[in-house]
């Protein structure tokens, strides 16, 4: 269908919901996103298809694999629609039974149900499960609902009518207008007004200008774009279709690292499956519109995360970032306007457009509006992939949503931000989900990584190895970043290593305070914050590794003894048990001793015992 009208996209939405909705028949929505194909998502579907075809059941029931679920530390996930069952960690072995109670019977499995950890009583919805009760799913409003493969499914929850109305109903200042209104604000990191971007590329002289989405995530911990677009990649092809009309712009690059196979397949099926149906390419919806899309893989350099440097590796050249001015919505890719945002950025503007920039600015704070996505990690029960109304408190995402701190561990920091980002400790839990607020603790809000430490985190080795993710990711155009960065790694190593001095402190302030000010690009200009950060927060940890020659949280190998304290120890015979080396000497009801000659130094020990008796 090489000519779409929007007579036509009117009929595929209604044709798409009745085959999803009208009949009686159960779809069982199998998570297909990475986190859920590691765990055996993909079996889960075979074993669901067969176990179908065999009892003859293709009139009650079929599969439908669709993008990530969110809830990351629960799969493989299955949820069950109409009503939206929610069955967590569903194996091959439990398919027989679940179909014969779910779909023959018509009644939940409970045994295969999310347990509430207070209560342990089954719930059976999943809108019902806090982890997912809190949220606000905007970005992520079709993640789980739909195949991400089926444009249909996708036009079927209202997808490319926000197209349309950009390209039929707006003009270009329409479009601006409507996105300054929402108060969308960049979600790479800086948080830059995304309708002022916008409006500079538009005005900018030129017949030749590009639209680009940054899809290199590279923060240890961040999985929030790859996650969008697996699960929903026509969002941000509409999203970059509407950017277009609204800065006069006829070709698209998204920019994805080769390590996201799967985005980058779905993003390869949906650009073909919207060219067949005139959605890209030539005179768009008869509008008179021309925009297409071509996918650039990346090599995975953290510092192609910069805009100026992922353009020059589009160009072909070295990624490394260029001074600025000149801007990129005045000079960037092939000297030509360009406006660069990220998967999330661009996944909101369809809903914005549709509903309405004061829909959108309605949600969050007066400086911060709509929703944020998070992917949690570290030490937190609900691992998994979240979007909240900005405002909600650093306490209510990791407690609330998150579901705190698992095996009876304190909270102890929670690293926003990525690498460049900061520690925001206990006693800032309440701060809110805002960017001036995050950034007055001492962090940055970045694309969206949050890492829960507890109590056994080193934050002086936190730091150090942060600051060793940031040296080696440098590109090494500036001094102040590639050796700056250098000189801190080596002062954090020094310390860990029980090799600290007084005036390293002082001088990681002071290097620190210099690389932030002289350094080229954002990913020098923030990779101190770790430094400072824990510096704020955990002086105290500095001054144990260095003074003391001791570490707090009994990470730091050079300062341990691996030594069992027989005053402490509780004889349970733990870290005997879990030696892989058979260094440990126990017999019941006698306290446990380490023999040097074996030891390996794993920390397996001191990871099992719950009584803190060696040292």
């Amino acid at each position: 269908m090489s000519n779409l009208t929007m007579i036509d996209l009117m009929r595929i939405k209604e044709k798409a919901v009745q085959e999803l909705e009208s009949d009686q028949t159960l779809r069982l929505m199998v998570c297909g996103g990475t986190g859920c194909h590691a765990t055996g998502s993909i079996n889960l579907k075979i074993a669901l298809e067969a176990e179908i075809e065999k009892r003859g059941l293709q009139d009650k029931a079929r599969v439908i694999e669709t993008g990530c679920n969110g809830f990351c530390a629960m799969g493989p996930i299955l949820v069950v629609q109409p009503g939206g069952i929610f069955y967590q960690k569903v194996h091959g072995p439990d398919v027989p039974e679940l179909i014969e109670q779910q779909v023959v019977v018509g009644k939940p499995l409970e045994r295969l149900l999310y347990k509430d950890p207070v209560t342990k009583k089954p719930i059976v919805f999943q809108h019902d499960i806090p982890f997912f009760a809190h949220q606000n799913a905007i970005a992520l409003r079709n993640k789980g609902m739909i195949d991400p493969e089926n444009i249909e499914h996708y036009i079927a929850r209202d997808g490319y009518f926000g197209t349309a109305k950009a390209l039929l109903e707006l003009e270009t200042a329409d479009i601006i207008a409507e996105v300054k209104l929402s108060g969308l604000r960049g979600r790479g990191g800086a948080g830059f007004p995304t309708g002022v971007k916008w409006d500079f590329a538009s005005k900018s002289p030129g017949e030749i200008k590009y639209v680009l989405c940054n899809a290199d995530e590279g923060d240890p911990g961040a999985f929030m774009d790859r996650s969008i677009l697996e699960a929903d990649p026509h969002a941000v092809l509409e999203g970059m279709i509407i950017a277009s009309k609204a800065i006069g712009s006829h070709q698209g690059y998204i920019y994805a690292r080769t390590e996201y196979p799967l985005a980058i397949r779905r993003l390869e099926i949906a650009i073909r499956q919207a060219r067949e149906m005139g959605l890209l390419g030539k005179n768009i919806l008869g509008s008179g519109h021309d925009f297409d899309i071509e996918i650039y893989q990346g090599a995975g350099a953290f510092v192609c995360g910069e805009e100026t440097a992922l353009m020059r590796s589009i160009e072909g050249k070295r990624g490394m970032p260029r001074p600025r001015p000149p801007f990129p919505a005045q000079k960037g890719l092939w000297e030509k306007p360009t406006i660069l945002n990220n998967v999330e950025t661009f996944a909101n503007i369809a809903q914005i457009i549709v509903n309405g920039g004061a829909w959108y600015a309605a949600i969050g704070t007066e400086t911060s509006k709509g929703t944020k996505v998070f992917a949690m990690s570290g030490d937190i029960y609900n691992i998994g992939l979240v979007e909240i109304p900005m405002g909600t408190t650093l306490r209510k995402l990791i407690y609330d949503i998150g579901g705190g701190i698992p095996n009876k561990k304190k909270f102890k920091a929670v690293q926003l931000g990525g690498p460049s980002g900061g520690c925001v400790p206990e006693a800032y839990l309440d701060t809110l989900i805002d960017y001036e607020e995050i950034a007055k603790v001492g962090a940055i809000m970045g694309s969206g990584g949050a890492i829960v430490m507890n109590q056994n985190t080193c934050m002086v080795d936190m730091a150090r190895f942060f600051m060793d993710f940031i040296q080696d990711e440098s590109c090494g155009k500036c001094t102040p970043c590639r050796e700056g960065t250098r000189r801190l790694l080596e002062i954090l190593k020094k310390i860990c290593a029980g090799e600290g001095e007084p005036e390293d402190i002082d001088k990681l302030e002071a290097l620190s305070a210099t690389i932030k000010e002289t350094a080229l690009c954002g990913l020098g200009q923030t990779g101190p914050n770790p430094v400072l950060s824990t510096l704020r927060y955990f002086k105290d940890e500095y001054y144990a590794h260095i003074y003391e020659k001791r570490c707090p949280a009994k990470r730091c190998v050079a300062l341990l003894k691996f030594e069992i304290d027989p005053e402490i120890c509780t004889q349970c015979g733990s870290c005997f048990r879990s030696c892989p080396a058979q260094a440990i000497e126990w017999q019941k009801k006698q306290p446990a001793r380490i023999d040097k000659t074996k030891c390996i130094q794993c920390m397996t020990c001191f990871d099992k015992c719950k009584f803190d008796a060696i040292f």
